[in-house]
Order: structure tokens, then sequence, then C-alpha cells
């Protein structure tokens, strides 16, 4: 399975490299693009600050460009603002084979396909994945016949898969990635 994975606001660091490394062991094919053109940012507020001077286009567009050699059926995968670059794109791609959502959550798109598999894999509580946010993807995906599986993790900080993260929670994040195995499985 071809999978296009998108970096959080902190830029491709080694958590999503080792995310990448993970899909490829268990035979997939991944891309993991750079959007930020090698810089990263310590904090959030400083990935905020690197997005606005890099432009959310050149962003997005460098996520499209990511997205020329890989087939139609692929799914695409977002840590954190890697969702808003999953939403921007997403209907460009109406075969997208399914969405796999890290850390955020974001809004169907109207041309989403009825039957698309997705999963959403967020802390609780979590500002980027908040309780209306998620009520309202579940309605949508219900109203559109998308197979959604929703898995909070209680007590987890935003970045808990994050090795490297002061937030990191190994148990957490290893039943997500088996989750998110099964779910590409």
């Amino acid at each position: 399975m071809h999978i296009a994975l998108f970096h959080s606001v902190l830029g491709l660091r080694p958590v999503e490299l080792l995310a990448a490394e993970r899909l490829r062991r268990a035979g997939h094919e991944v891309s993991a693009p750079d959007l930020f053109g090698h810089e990263t940012a310590a904090t959030i507020d400083e990935g905020y600050q690197l997005v606005e001077r890099i432009g959310w286009r050149t962003v997005v567009d460098r996520a499209r460009q990511a997205l020329g050699d890989m087939p139609g059926g692929a799914v695409l995968a977002g840590v954190s603002m890697g969702a808003g670059v999953v939403a921007e794109l997403w209907p460009e791609r109406p075969d997208t084979l399914g969405v796999l959502l890290l850390h955020a959550t974001t809004a169907l798109p109207a041309s989403v396909r009825p039957g698309l598999r997705m999963q959403l894999h967020a802390a609780e509580p979590d500002d980027f994945a908040p309780p209306e946010d998620v009520a309202a993807l579940r309605r949508a995906a219900t109203e559109k016949r998308i197979h959604l599986e929703i898995f909070r993790y209680a007590g987890a900080s935003h970045f808990y898969t994050d090795l490297g993260h002061p937030g990191h929670d190994p148990a957490a994040a290893e039943l997500t990635w088996r989750r998110v195995l099964d779910f590409l499985g």
C-alpha cells in the first residue's frame, strides 16, 4: 500500500521518519516529504511562525508535488498539522484509499467517497482534537457512510507518539501503531 505521511508543525523530525520506517517494515511504500525545506521548530508556537514565514500555500504545494508519482489509491496520513495538509489535498484525490489522522482532526471534504476507511488517534484531552470537532467528524462520517474509527488516549499529551518529546507515552504510542498497522493491513 502507498502512504503519504505529512509531518507536524514542528517539521519533518525523527518521529515521522521512524513512523515511515515502521510502516515500510510492514511492507508499505511510504513518502514522508519535508514540507518546510529542512527547517524544524522546537515548539508549536515556533512552528506556526515557520508556517507563516514559508506560507501555507507553499507547504500545501510541496505536499501536492510529493503526491505527484503516487497512485490515486494511496492512504493520506497527517501528524497534527499534517491533518490540515490531508484536508487540503483529499478533495483533489477522489480515489484516496484511506485517511489516517494522528494528533488532530479535520472536516470531511464534500466529495468524500462512501465506504472510505479512516482512523483518528488523539490524546484526551487535546486542543487539536476537541470533543466538539471529534463529534462533528463522527456525525459527518455517519452521514457520508465513511468507516471511521476514533481512538482517544486518556491522559496522554498532544505529541504522545514522539519519542523525543517530553510528553511521550510509550504505551499509548505502541497501541496507536498497532492499531494503525491493523488499519493498513
